[in-house]
């Protein structure tokens, strides 16, 4: 399902250029007159008019000006801060460092009461010890290119975690069995964390299920990205090189459809259990 969160990008980025257009035909001028207004080629006029290209916040203050229509720039202006923010690449979120990003988002994890994480590469950050979160972190900064300061983003990632124990929140949590298996860090790191997965099972905040290697594939055929569900109302989605948030109310529902088929593929309880202590046994 990649597709999904860039086809929302793409319609918020379409939806702000056909209200740019419907202003220019508004104030009854061509796309010529109004580059020569804007001072910018015709060339730029029809890019930004058919989504091929972006907008500054400078570009769209001056259509506006240029269509007689000043007040509609700070709505316009915001809904293409809008559509920027839905996929942001993560060189841009941790130019500064890992410890900023967590930090951001500790007032959502905070205010949000349902959680819905589907995890198909490795753990959830809410649900890492200290050993597994500085072993991933380190392969991401490096990967990355950015700075290193594995130690801080550590503390600030256990300090964000702190809702699984405190306040009302209730989380449902679906592992790819293969994350179990997916080695970080050294076995002494692997096996606490694969042992931390079976103590929070046991918290009655917790619903943590495992989607066997072999469950049948016919209803949600393939591992989806992994993403994180918040409240029904916004889904973060991981890819390689960016984040996607989306918020349209379609897209969600594409998210709470395929989180729901996901729960028929998994086990909980003791079948869960099983599939965490045979990754630990295979650690030996």
């Amino acid at each position: 399902m990649p597709q999904f969160p860039m086809s929302t990008v793409h319609e918020a980025r379409a939806a702000l250029a056909q209200r740019l257009r419907e202003l220019r035909l508004d104030a009854g001028i061509t796309g010529k007159e109004l580059a020569t207004r804007c001072g910018w080629s015709v060339a730029k006029s029809s890019r930004i008019e058919n989504a091929h290209t972006a907008p500054s916040d400078a570009d769209i203050r001056a259509w506006c000006a240029a269509c007689g229509a000043d007040g509609q720039a700070a709505d316009l202006v915001a809904a293409n801060r809008q559509a920027d923010s839905m996929y942001v690449q993560w060189r841009r979120l941790q130019r500064t460092g890992m410890k900023h990003l967590q930090e951001a988002s500790t007032p959502l994890y905070e205010r949000t009461r349902q959680f819905r994480v589907y995890a198909s590469h490795v753990v959830p950050g809410f649900l890492q010890t200290p050993g597994y979160a500085a072993a991933l972190m380190g392969t991401i900064a490096s990967f990355r290119g950015t700075p290193d300061d594995v130690s801080e983003a550590v503390d600030a990632r256990m300090h964000r975690s702190r809702v699984i124990h405190e306040g009302d929140h209730r989380f449902a949590t679906l592992l790819e069995e293969n994350v179990l298996h997916h080695r970080i860090g050294d076995t002494e790191v692997m096996a606490s964390q694969l042992g931390n997965l079976l103590a929070l099972m046991a918290l009655p905040s917790m619903s943590l299920g495992i989607i066997p290697a072999e469950a049948p594939r016919e209803q949600v055929m393939w591992h989806l990205e992994q993403f994180t569900v918040f409240d029904d109302v916004r889904v973060n989605v991981e890819l390689l090189a960016a984040k996607v948030t989306v918020t349209a109310p379609g897209e969600l529902d594409i998210y709470l459809r395929a989180f729901t088929r996901l729960t028929e593929l998994a086990v909980y309880g003791a079948d869960a259990r099983s599939l965490i202590v045979k990754a630990i046994d295979a650690l030996r």
